[in-house]
């Protein structure tokens, strides 16, 4: 009954509603205590939810449906005023823009210089650049033609009829019955065939690009051809190309006789270039095959050579080569050589790898640079061009083989090397033939010891029971060793060289966030310094590495002794190790260091890295260590390079010597975690770790006596 009689009460209502359509409607303006504080929560919050628009209109005076719609129009009003405003800032930006446009129409109207800002070149200049010009394309031409006529000598047709040929499924170059003109050995006898069977290229290799046209690849191919030609001759041949120096009996290229017989242009016109060549060969733990194999795989070839090569990769592969012998291998590749210290400027190479096997068990490897001038690669900004070198792998009868290495290369050297190492690296002795002979050895060496089940180890706790524990260790030793030596290069580095003395060269900072794998997240502090010592390398390496010493030195043991609790041999040197150390300090109970040795002709590598007891005991297993977090530290000595310093490390003659040694000190320290990102706390854990390196420099300094 309710329910009828309220309809009644708005029929009744609706009696009206007619009427009350036809006039205007009704319009309520808010006070101006409502606005301001409609204005005042608008400011809070432009989005109120229901319940908050019944509060307020509990406190105005209004309906709910009120606040919506005000806040609604606030909204929109809002907007509107924005976009006026933006629109006004475009229009002013856009006016800038054409009054800009307009003074660049201007300019171009009066032709400058863009080199001095002076007037255009003269009708007369113009001319002489024009001649200019055309002698050098004249010469380019000239050069071309040499090497198409050589390359027609080995194919028995003219170049032009090579060019006819399909690129990618042509038949292959067969160059098996040719010899090389004027060519002979010690004896005077003909040189060995060049057999270059270069198979198609395969369309679907996963190295393989669009990159280079048709063209390009033939110059490559010209060009491997003649390095090859030049790199046997001079790996076969001593006189009338190489000497042996009365000083050293090391090899030395005769210019005069080489660029007679090999005559080219120069790759740098300054001042500053020199030639840096060498020449040396030594037996090696490893067959034919494998090395082969190892050196035209990228990573492998790092692992090599991990105290030298920082980077390396394969650009394009062009010939795969024959299966089996990987005779005929052609690829364009990317290497990065560092060493010593970040004083020693990185060298950076592109160039061509060519791979033939010239006899049954003979290869010649050569690497000649190639000017891969691409987009987004700066060949230009290159200071180092490789003359064709590389090596002559001879297998052996018993698994080993014979490699001989010639290193020629052309240094713009336009910033002056670092004092210190001004004359090693200017004597030929940092990036010659014999550090590169004596690595390989070392490495081949390694892994002969890391294949072999009785390789020795002295286990003084018995923490080392399975050969595979022993491998995982040797292992991350040789990882901890690549991660230090990549380092060194100091990308993004801070100087600061009001810390430097007469014989040091100041502590070298960078700051990097690590993502890496195998390294712990987090801010990474490096710091590095070189000195020069008057000791001979061999007194100083044993220093470092001898573990009852490293009392005076290691500032973070407090003066505490460590222990050797398993020590690894991975060669024949006695340097040449990996063990685990027990340091006795009572707050780190649960941390052990990994410590990896090594002596190499020029000088020897001492690397260390803390490591927790369940993650050494985890490579102890024999289970996968790459990723097992560490972040190493260490030292690297050699000698300085001067004529009355003698050999390196491995030298067994009168230790002490007359001549000095380098000595560099690296650190590495983990100063925050992932989430952490504050300069101020970057800059204090640089000021931490200068204070432990110049610490340790100068613990190290008084412990040799050479603190005067």
């Amino acid at each position: 009954m309710e329910f009828r009689a309220g309809g009644k009460g708005s029929g009744g209502g609706d009696q009206d509603g007619p009427n009350s359509r036809k006039g205007r409607k009704v319009y309520n303006r808010h006070t101006s205590q409502q606005i301001q504080r409609l204005e005042s929560f608008f400011k809070d919050c432009p989005h109120p939810d229901e319940a908050q628009r019944r509060q307020l209109g509990r406190e105005l005076g209004l309906e709910s449906r009120q606040i919506k719609f005000w806040f609604q129009n606030k909204r929109t009003q809002t907007k509107t005023q924005h976009e006026r405003a933006d629109n006004g800032a475009l229009r002013q930006e856009n006016e800038r823009i054409q009054c800009e446009n307009l003074a660049i129409r201007e300019a171009l109207k009066n032709v400058i210089c863009p080199s001095c800002g002076g007037p255009p070149f003269g009708e007369e200049e113009r001319q002489r650049n024009i001649e200019k010009l055309q002698i050098e394309n004249a010469q380019l031409k000239e050069e071309h033609e040499k090497v198409s006529n050589l390359l027609a000598k080995y194919i028995g047709k003219p170049i032009t009829q090579m060019h006819s040929l399909p690129p990618a499924l042509g038949p292959s170059l067969d160059m098996s019955s040719a010899t090389f003109p004027d060519q002979e050995t010690e004896g005077g006898f003909p040189g060995p065939a060049l057999s270059l069977n270069l198979p198609p290229v395969d369309v679907c290799d996963p190295y393989q690009f669009k990159g280079f046209p048709d063209m390009e690849k033939t110059l490559m191919t010209e060009t491997a051809a003649a390095a090859m030609d030049e790199l046997i001759r001079l790996l076969r041949v001593n006189e009338p190309f190489w000497i042996r120096s009365v000083t050293n009996e090391k090899y030395v290229l005769q210019r005069d006789s080489y660029e007679r017989i090999f005559p080219k242009a120069n790759h740098f016109k300054t001042s500053s270039a020199r030639i840096e060549s060498s020449k040396e060969s030594s037996v090696v733990a490893m067959n034919g095959m494998q090395l082969v194999d190892m050196f035209l795989d990228p990573d492998k070839y790092m692992d090599l050579f991990p105290t030298i090569i920082t980077k390396a990769s394969t650009i394009q592969v062009l010939e795969t080569g024959l299966l089996g012998s990987r005779s005929g291998s052609l690829q364009l590749m990317y290497e990065q050589m560092h060493i010593l210290s970040p004083l020693v400027a990185p060298r950076e190479f592109y160039f061509l790898r060519y791979c033939q096997q010239i006899e049954i068990g003979v290869w010649v490897i050569v690497d000649v640079s190639y000017d891969y001038s691409k987009e987004g690669q700066p060949d230009s900004s290159f200071r180092f061009w490789k003359l064709p070198s590389g090596c002559m792998i001879e297998e052996l009868p018993d698994g080993c083989s014979k490699v001989t290495w010639a290193e020629h290369v052309e240094v713009d050297d336009k910033s002056l090397t670092h004092r210190l190492y001004r004359d090693l690296v200017s004597g030929r002795l940092a990036f010659g033939a014999e550090r590169i002979v004596g690595t390989l050895q070392r490495m081949c060496e390694r892994l002969a010891y890391l294949a072999n089940d009785n390789t020795p180890t002295r286990d003084l706790a018995g923490v080392i029971s399975l050969p595979e524990g022993r491998r995982s260790i040797m292992k991350l030793g040789h990882r901890m060793v690549k991660d230090f030596c990549g380092v060194l290069s100091m990308s993004g580095k801070l100087d600061f060289p009001q810390l430097s003395e007469v014989d040091n060269s100041g502590v070298r900072f960078s700051v990097r966030k690590s993502t890496e794998p195998g390294q712990p997240d987090g801010m990474i502090v490096s710091a590095a310094t070189s000195l020069w010592l008057p000791l001979h390398c061999q007194t100083v390496f044993d220093f470092i590495r001898d573990e009852k010493m490293r009392t005076q030195w290691d500032v973070l043991s407090s003066g505490n002794p460590v222990h050797e609790i398993a020590h690894i041999a991975t060669g024949i040197h006695p340097g040449n190790c990996t063990s685990i150390i027990q340091p006795f300090v009572p707050s780190e109970n649960n941390m052990l260091l990994l410590q990896e040795s090594c002596v190499e002709p020029l000088g020897g590598l001492v690397v260390y890295a803390p490591i927790d007891i369940p993650a050494i005991n985890t490579a102890i297993r024999g289970e996968e260590s790459r990723k097992i977090p560490i972040l190493p530290s260490g030292f690297i000595v050699s000698g300085d390079g001067r004529p009355d310093s003698g050999a390196g490390c491995a030298s067994h003659g009168n230790i002490m010597g007359s001549g000095g040694s380098l000595l560099t000190v690296a650190f590495q320290v983990l100063v925050c975690g992932p989430a952490a990102q504050n300069q101020q706390l970057n800059m204090e854990a640089v000021a931490t770790v200068n204070t432990l390196i110049s610490s340790t420099v100068q613990k190290i300094k008084i412990a040799l006596n050479c603190s005067g």
